[in-house]
């Protein structure tokens, strides 16, 4: 379980790092998002074909890797206090993980073909690629209800077991919310505060299961045991 918690905790801190690289990339670098011209869309991944697939690749794929892994050592952290809560907060952990997954392979796959399309027609590669983004958005880029939901559970969890700190579980409810809230169209905003609220958990949680180890439960003897080391002391 040691292992697992140390596991988890390099897991948080990556997570948090994929966050802040995959900000950097997508906003300064290479902003694909702020092209509203499909076509136009195309042809800025294909002069930056190389750079995307490897971002990517870090932002999803490795991450949704290292979500599972973390989904699994705080489970292992929390299920003696509220097992049915955390249970349930580990399946959905698990299962945001794998949508992450598939979303940073449909974009890599997505992507390449209508790269490859561009160079024969470029306006169907951009209709193709509205198709292929319509799918992305709706398994990943349009909301962060699936991510609310186990930050929240996770972190209501850990309050009422009296796990990890006050202050970063607190934060955590408010970061669930926010990525819950995100689901409204209208209210999307609410992806900012979930992205760079998670950051700031992501690295305190990481710090947290670095440095402390779990609440240790102490069994009490039975009386059967009490009686039987209150005779063998007698006997001595």
């Amino acid at each position: 379980m040691k292992n697992l918690q140390k596991f988890g905790g390099f897991a948080a801190l990556y997570l948090a790092a994929a966050y802040i690289v995959g900000m950097i990339g997508f906003l300064t670098v290479v902003d694909v998002s702020s092209v509203t011209d499909p076509v136009q869309k195309v042809a800025l991944m294909a002069d930056n074909l190389a750079f995307l697939y490897i971002l990517y690749l870090i932002v999803y794929v490795v991450w949704s890797i290292f979500m599972v892994v973390l989904a699994l050592a705080l489970y292992e952290r929390l299920k003696a206090g509220l097992p049915a809560i955390v249970q349930t907060a580990t399946i959905f952990g698990i299962f945001w993980g794998c949508v992450i997954m598939i979303s940073g392979m449909i974009h890599n796959v997505g992507m390449q073909n209508v790269v490859d399309l561009y160079g024969k027609d470029p306006t169907q590669a951009g209709t193709v690629w509205l198709t292929i983004d319509s799918v992305l958005g709706g398994l990943a880029g349009s909301n962060e209800a699936l991510g609310g939901i186990w930050v929240l559970l996770i972190s209501w969890a850990a309050l009422r077991t009296g796990e990890l700190s006050k202050v970063l579980n607190y934060i955590g409810v408010v970061v669930g919310v926010a990525g819950i809230i995100s689901i409204v169209p209208a209210l999307d905003i609410f992806i900012y505060i979930f992205a760079l609220g998670q950051i700031v958990w992501f690295i305190w949680l990481g710090i947290v299961m670095l440095r402390r180890r779990p609440n240790l439960v102490v069994e009490k003897p039975t009386e059967l045991e009490s009686s039987h080391t209150t005779l063998t002391f007698a006997g001595e």
